[in-house]
């Protein structure tokens, strides 16, 4: 068209979308990850590394974190995600999963936030993952650990194995929906942590209730 520079406008889009895929697509989609990583340290990874095997969802790895969709990683964390599933529905065993979960979970939402930055170097995406992905998923394990406990308490633990498949399907579909669109990662980590919040208040508040119940039974005539 007459007036308009094409190779300018294209410059200009290309200037943009550099920084868009290489950090904030990224970003987005280590944040997504590693919201799902703080409910289940190996699904998230597992669902990683099936993605980029089959090239579902345009996904790619760091060269670093190329070993992830390799076979021999694929079977380990299909193995270690099955372990995970039916060990939390265990009582007392899952209270040691969320107990070891604050330690693995913050790593593996490093891992999985760090892998996805495929245009960085392996030190700058290590970085980016950590500062991602850490404390993201540190803070969704210690949401998931204090309605754990709520429910523990309110339920005698009965109420757990339920409670843990929330926890499954909310991880399972936050990964699948950051795959999809990235972008909204950021409303699915609010609508997330919204979720879990109303969650342990509402156990929190049977609580209290079951509490106040036994303070005041002595009390009747």
């Amino acid at each position: 068209m007459d007036g308009i520079d094409l190779q300018a406008v294209q410059d200009g889009m290309g200037s943009v979308a550099g920084p868009l895929q290489i950090w904030v697509l990224p970003a987005l989609l280590g944040l997504g990850l590693a919201s799902a990583t703080g409910l289940r340290t190996f699904l998230p990874l597992l669902m990683l590394a099936l993605a980029v095997k089959f090239r579902m969802f345009g996904i790619e790895l760091n060269d670093q974190m190329a070993w992830l969709a390799d076979w021999p990683a694929i079977g380990a964390l299909g193995v270690a995600a099955v372990a995970e599933f039916a060990g939390d529905k265990i009582p007392v065993v899952d209270h040691g999963l969320n107990v070891l979960g604050a330690f693995t979970r913050p790593v593996a939402g490093a891992v999985a936030a760090g892998s996805v930055f495929a245009g960085l170097d392996p030190t700058t995406a290590a970085i980016a993952g950590i500062i991602v992905g850490a404390p993201t998923a540190f803070a969704f394990n210690a949401v998931q650990g204090g309605a754990r406990l709520t429910s523990t308490a309110t339920t005698g633990g009965v109420g757990n194995p339920l409670l843990s498949f929330i926890e499954d399907v909310l991880s399972f579909f936050t990964v699948t929906l950051a795959f999809l669109a990235p972008i909204l990662a950021p409303v699915v980590l609010i609508v997330l942590a919204v979720l879990l919040f109303r969650l342990a208040n509402r156990l929190r508040a049977k609580l209290y209730a079951r509490d106040g119940l036994t303070e005041a039974a002595p009390r009747s005539p």
